[in-house]
C-alpha cells in the first residue's frame, strides 16, 4: 500500500499492491500502521456501499459540517468511477481548488479525504459499487452540498449525469 499525496493538503491516493495469483488477487484495503506511518490517524467507525446501475449516474458534492464533519476513505469496489473532491476548508492554500481521479476495482487504488472537503463521483461503468469508511457516524442534519456544475468551481465530468438525485441536482453554488 503506497500512500501518495495530492496538491490539496491532507488528501492522499492510496496505491493497492494486489497480490496475484491463479485464484485471483489479495488486496490490502486499509492499514492503520501504514496511514500512522503516512501522517493520517485515521481510524474508521462506519462503513457504507454506494451501488449504482447506470454508467454516468452523479453523486455529490457532499460534505459535513461541525460538530460532525468526518474524514473518509473511498474506493470503488466494482467498476471505475471519476471522484472529485473540492477544497472548501477556511484559510486553506488551495480553497475552492479541486482534485480528481479514477478510482476502479482493477486499479485496487482509493482516495483518502480530509474533513472539510466536498466530495462527488460520477461512474464510469454500469454497476459502479463504491465503498466509503467514515471515521465519523453519519449525521444528516449536518449533510451539505454543492451543485456539481457550478461554473465557480470549474469542475470538469466526462459526461452529463444520466442519474443525479433531485437534492444532488438543488445543491447552492460554492460556499
Amino acid at each position: 500500500m503506497r500512500i501518495l499525496p495530492t496538491p490539496i493538503g491532507g488528501l492522499h491516493q492510496i496505491e493497492g499492491e494486489a497480490h496475484r495469483d491463479a485464484r485471483g488477487f489479495f488486496l490490502r484495503t486499509w492499514c492503520r500502521e501504514a496511514f500512522l506511518a503516512a501522517g493520517i490517524d485515521f481510524f474508521p467507525v462506519q462503513t457504507s456501499l454506494s451501488a449504482n446501475i447506470r454508467r454516468h449516474t452523479l453523486r455529490g458534492m457532499h460534505y459535513q459540517v461541525s460538530p460532525a464533519r468526518e474524514r473518509k476513505l473511498v474506493r470503488c469496489l466494482h467498476g471505475r468511477i471519476l471522484d472529485v473532491v473540492v477544497d472548501l476548508r477556511d484559510g486553506s492554500p488551495t480553497r475552492l481548488r479541486h482534485w480528481a481521479v479514477n478510482l476502479c476495482s482493477d486499479a485496487g487504488n482509493a482516495l483518502f479525504i480530509p474533513e472539510g472537503c466536498a466530495h462527488g463521483f460520477m461512474t464510469l461503468t454500469d454497476g459502479a459499487l463504491v465503498e466509503y469508511m467514515m471515521d465519523a457516524p453519519h449525521a444528516p442534519e449536518h449533510a451539505r452540498g454543492l451543485r456539481w456544475d457550478d461554473p465557480a468551481l470549474g469542475l470538469s465530468w466526462p459526461a452529463r449525469p444520466v442519474v443525479i438525485s433531485l437534492r444532488d441536482r438543488s445543491w447552492p453554488g460554492h460556499v
